[in-house]
């Protein structure tokens, strides 16, 4: 049987089938609207650095024939052959899209969906509507992407601008041609074909399985398909020029998981798994300014309320100067609106968030709030420390917008491992977490002592750091001021470091370092320090 999912789904391939030579259908209409229906293949910084696995109407396969476009058939609007195994190492992720050609808003589009077919079975569904959007020209319907193990995850993110916006948002750009030639259809089978068994099916000896001719023609020119697809009348054909120049390598290393450098990919500090934009940049939109910054165009700092002082890129009127600082809508659980400012969606994922009391900046639908103990050690900790350590319990269907004295949050997913964090960095974390508060004495700490979290199991953690923290891998010699670290690995080991056995004002010309904290730990834990001392 299918599994229904819903927007911000998530799912290993391997639970959802043994097989990895997949079906992948969408279905997407709405009257008197023209649909175009891509599958983009990205690399390690969702960019897409090799053009020839931008698959579409005038490009129909990779050139490995990893993935396919097969075209309309089966009751799906347009369909695609995907070989997981045969997906070069460069792709992380395969995003299928679609685009409206011609004039119309994804707001008319009736109920759709996006499927994958196994074995000739489906096994999973995520539907949609048009209700969903507003005045969105393209969607992001579904990605597999690459995390240790190829996932599916249902996005349903809706997208300003056509193919063309959508191609330049991967970072390639498009030139307008006259249509290709008409091309005659691919002979592969669709899943639900009964007069044959399906393609998909698990026989010891799939026909795609097959070895190789003796004689195997080289692979197709950019552009030109092994065999001819026959051409959509209306479309514009675009062909990809130069992608534009790949990001800057972002620093710091994983926040929350073992750094790339120690043999693991994993994202990148402050960044939800399966979401390769950093929270500055939400997957498919831009990043708005930073707030108390003017908008492009926009008035210039002094001038007068009320008198116009120029017309901003995108029009004159309040609506224009607001629109860098619109709410943004990624269809993830966790979404950062800007570098001190985190949206939880409560309608994604299920279960409750616990938050710092008083964190809670504003929300929309209907939210319950309600206290949550932290237990006996919980008010130990406020006792010995001074911080309350009180928690909120959000529930209900809504978004609630947290931040607290414009700190910077950073979310952390956890996957079953597991991470410390100083109790005073943590914001907010889902209820699903399993956690507990640990303390580390030591003479010379405020307080006689520092509290810590521990966060384990699968769900997402909000940190919160003054200014840009940075990661380091734990050494033989990694030590940390007390008052600065923010987090690291739960695998390492803390022990309290006294360099001077005096106190602080004892001498003059004394150092006023006197109590550290000394990591340790195999290769592959880390620290994380904040450029500030609480």
């Amino acid at each position: 049987m299918a599994r229904e999912f819903q927007r911000g789904h998530k799912a290993k391939i391997s639970d959802l089938t043994p097989g990895t030579d997949l079906y992948v259908g969408v279905q997407i209409a709405a009257p008197g609207l023209t649909f175009d229906i891509s599958c983009f293949g990205l690399d390690a910084d969702e960019q897409l650095s090799d053009d020839r696995y931008f698959i579409f109407f005038n490009q129909p396969k990779s050139p490995e024939e990893s993935v396919q476009l097969l075209g309309a058939q089966s009751g799906d609007t347009e369909s695609f052959r995907v070989t997981l195994d045969r997906v070069p190492a460069g792709i992380h992720k395969l995003s299928f899209t679609a685009t409206l050609d011609g004039p119309g808003e994804m707001s008319q589009i009736g109920p759709g969906y996006i499927r994958i077919v196994a074995g000739g079975e489906e096994v999973v569904r995520y539907a949609f509507t048009g209700s969903e959007f507003t005045t969105e020209r393209a969607v992001m319907l579904g990605d597999f992407y690459l995390k240790d193990v190829w996932r599916f995850a249902a996005v349903g993110q809706g997208f300003d601008g056509g193919l063309d916006a959508l191609l330049k948002n991967f970072g390639g750009e498009v030139a307008e041609e006259e249509p290709g030639p008409p091309q005659a259809v691919p002979g592969f089978a669709p899943p639900a074909q009964t007069s044959a068994p399906p393609a998909f099916a698990p026989p010891p000896a799939p026909a795609f399985d097959a070895p190789p001719a003796p004689a195997p023609q080289p692979p197709p020119a950019f552009g030109a398909p092994q065999a001819p697809v026959p051409q959509q009348p209306g479309h514009s054909a675009p062909t990809i020029a130069t992608p534009t120049a790949p990001p800057a390598p972002q620093a710091p290393s994983p926040y929350g998981q073992t750094p790339p450098s120690y043999g693991q990919a994993q994202p990148q500090f402050g960044q939800v798994p399966g979401q390769g934009a950093p929270p500055g940049a939400p997957y498919g939109q831009p990043a708005p300014a930073p707030y108390g910054q003017p908008a492009p165009g926009g008035m210039p700092p002094g001038a007068s309320h009320g008198v116009p002082q120029g017309v901003p890129p995108t029009g004159a009127g309040l609506r224009a100067a607001l629109q860098p600082y619109k709410e943004t809508a990624t269809g993830q659980r966790w979404t950062p609106q800007n570098q001190q400012l985190m949206r939880v969606d409560l309608t994604m994922g299920g279960g409750g968030v616990l938050a710092r009391q008083g964190s809670m900046v504003m929300y929309q639908g209907k939210v319950d709030f309600g206290y949550k103990s932290a237990g006996f050690v919980g008010r130990a900790v406020g006792s010995a420390t001074g911080q309350e350590m009180q928690l909120m319990r959000c529930t209900g269907r809504g978004q609630v917008f947290l931040a607290e004295e414009g700190a910077h949050l950073h979310p952390v997913e956890l996957q079953g491992d597991a991470i410390c964090v100083s109790a005073e960095s943590v914001l907010a974390f889902d209820e699903s977490l399993q956690y507990e508060v640990r303390r580390i004495e030591g003479h010379g700490i405020p307080g006689g002592a520092l509290f810590t979290m521990q966060f384990q199991g699968t769900g997402t953690v909000i940190v919160k750091t003054h200014g840009t923290p940075v990661v380091l891998p734990v050494t033989s010699t990694t030590f940390a001021d007390c008052n600065a670290v923010v987090a690291w690995s739960a695998a390492s080991q803390v022990i309290i470091s006294s360099q001077v056995r005096l106190r602080r004002n004892a001498y003059p010309g004394h150092s006023g370092e006197t109590v550290n904290l000394q990591f340790r730990g195999a290769p592959g834990n880390f620290i994380v320090v904040q450029p500030y001392e609480v």
